[in-house]
This record gives structure tokens, C-alpha cells and sequence, in this order.
């Protein structure tokens, strides 16, 4: 089964805890996730950031709007029960609970929209119950995601353009914030031997130099197939290196993948697309457009000794 959206998990929430006693939100994912027929992947799948569940994400939403329509509260940190007025939704035997059920309570729109006149809000809840099935937090984190992926195909693009002397410079500038090569001055005296579009040369695995790596990156347009990797592995074997990079500005057939991983030498693939992600990751080519925080509830600020 798929992971259920935030709005589906309400009602079964709020019978999670008809009981009238305290729950935490790990008993409520887990009893939920029973409910929902999750499998263990299912409940393990990440948002883009990979910095929270999915699942775990869409329970707190749920229960994050029923307690602003008053259906359930906290009664201390990581502990919430149902309220008087929950029991009654109960009553009613609703046949789901969304955001558009939650509209009756001036207390629900007036949390989301700073004022209680549910005509005001009508508009901005239509929006809300289209994008239903994704949580606030999934939907920024997938704007974020579609600006990066905007800003990577801009970078492969600029890439692909430059010359040859500024790839060098680009490949050097990533693998030295990555922490290869040393100083970037090592790195480029490494490295600096252009030729046939790419670059070949060595690099520092480590600062100390305990390692080399040998590296070759080239500025294609077409799919990067088993033979170019294969002349690569045999001039590893002709330098005596055991591990090597391959970078490239288009990407890999899935020969070139297999071969790879079958042979003795560690061989490592990067195409454009983690490239880019390399650059914004480690901020080469890039600057700063804005940054957003975002903050959470202190429950330890508001508890009275």
C-alpha cells in the first residue's frame, strides 16, 4: 500500500486516541502504520533531504491541524490526547477528516490565516485541498528540489561550453573542497596536463599524500561506453594506480557501470548531473540566492520548574 497522505492519517488518528489517555507520537506511528499496512521500506522512505521519514512527517501534520481545530492537545512534550470536542467529531461517525472538515472550527482557520472568517479563507483552502496529499514540509522540500535540479542542468549546460583550461579549474576547484589533493595549488600542479578536451593527471587522496588518485575527466556530449572506461583501467595498470575518477559532462551506458564493478581496480563514475550536484553541494560556481529557516516549538523553554 501506498504511503497514505497526511489528510487520510486524521481520522484514524484521532480513533487512535478515543481512549482519552496520554499516547506519544511513536506509539501512534507505529499503531498506525500497522493500520495503514505500511511495509518496513514504506516506513522507512525519506523526504528529498533525507533528514525525516515520510510517514513520520505526515503524522505530525495530521495531528499537527487537528490540534489546531482543538481535536487533540498536548499535555507535554511528545504527548497529546484527544479533547472533549474530538470526542464529539468522533460521535458524529465522520466518514474522514481533511481540511476542508476542519474549516467549522474558527479556531482551525484562524491558526492558518490570522483571522476567523471561514469566506476569507475559502479561496486559500481550495488551494490547500488540491495539493492535499503533500504535507507543507513535502511540498518546500520539493520546490527546493526542483530549483536544484533547474540549477544543475544550468551548471551541465555552462560546462559543456567552457573551455577546456576552466573545466580543469572546475574539476580541481570540486575535488579540493571535497578534501582531495591538499591545496588547491597542489591539486592544479597535479592535475595540470590538458589535452584531447579533458584533463589527466594525478591528485592526493589525503593531505599527507599517504595515496594518489588518478584522474580523467572529459567533456562529452554522447554516452560514455565500456571501451573509454576500459582504456582507462589500462592506463591505471600502466601507472601502477588502484583507484581512479572518471569524470565526465554527459553520462555513462550501463556496460560502463557493470565493467566497473567487476574489475580489481577501484573506479569511481561521475557523470553531469553529479558533477552539478557536486558544485552546489560544495559551493563551486555557485552564490547564495536566499536562505530560509525553519523553526520549530521549544517544548523545553515552556516547561515551569
Amino acid at each position: 500500500m501506498a504511503i497514505p497522505d497526511f489528510q487520510s492519517i486524521m481520522l484514524p488518528l484521532l480513533k487512535f486516541c478515543a481512549d482519552g489517555q496520554e499516547h506519544t507520537h511513536r506509539e501512534s506511528i507505529d499503531v498506525l502504520a500497522k493500520e495503514f499496512g505500511l511495509t518496513e521500506d514504506e516506513q522507512k522512505q525519506l523526504l528529498p533531504s533525507g533528514q525525516q521519514r515520510v510517514f513520520h512527517n505526515r503524522v505530525s501534520w495530521a495531528r499537527a491541524h487537528m490540534k489546531m481545530a482543538h481535536l487533540v492537545e498536548n499535555t507535554r512534550r511528545g504527548v497529546f490526547r484527544i479533547t472533549e470536542r474530538g470526542k464529539q467529531v468522533l460521535g458524529q461517525s465522520p466518514s474522514g477528516i481533511n481540511i476542508r472538515f476542519l474549516m467549522q472550527f474558527p479556531e482551525f482557520t484562524e491558526a492558518r490565516t490570522g483571522h476567523q472568517d471561514n469566506r476569507k479563507v475559502e479561496d486559500a483552502f481550495s488551494i490547500a485541498d488540491e495539493q492535499g496529499n503533500k504535507t507543507p514540509a513535502e511540498r518546500l522540500e520539493e520546490a527546493y528540489m526542483t530549483l536544484r535540479g533547474n540549477l544543475a542542468n544550468e551548471l551541465i549546460s555552462q560546462l559543456k561550453s567552457s573551455s577546456p583550461d576552466f573545466f580543469e579549474k572546475v574539476v580541481v576547484e570540486v575535488l579540493v573542497k571535497m578534501g582531495y589533493g591538499g591545496s588547491r595549488k597542489d591539486a592544479g600542479q597535479a592535475i595540470g596536463r590538458s589535452g584531447d578536451e579533458g584533463i589527466d593527471g594525478i591528485i592526493k587522496e589525503d593531505r599527507l599524500g599517504l595515496d594518489i588518485i588518478y584522474i580523467q575527466a572529459k567533456k562529452w556530449e554522447n554516452t560514455i561506453s565500456r571501451p573509454e572506461i576500459q582504456k582507462f583501467a589500462g592506463a591505471l595498470q600502466g601507472k601502477r594506480a588502484r583507484k581512479g575518477i572518471f569524470i565526465t559532462t554527459s553520462d555513462f551506458s550501463q556496460s560502463a557501470h557493470e565493467y566497473v564493478s567487476a574489475i580489481e581496480s577501484k573506479i569511481i563514475l561521475i557523470d553531469g548531473q553529479q558533477l552539478a550536484q557536486f558544485m552546489i553541494d560544495f559551493g563551486v560556481g555557485v552564490a547564495t540566492d536566499a536562505t530560509y529557516e525553519l523553526k520549530r516549538l521549544d517544548s523545553d523553554y515552556f516547561t515551569e520548574n
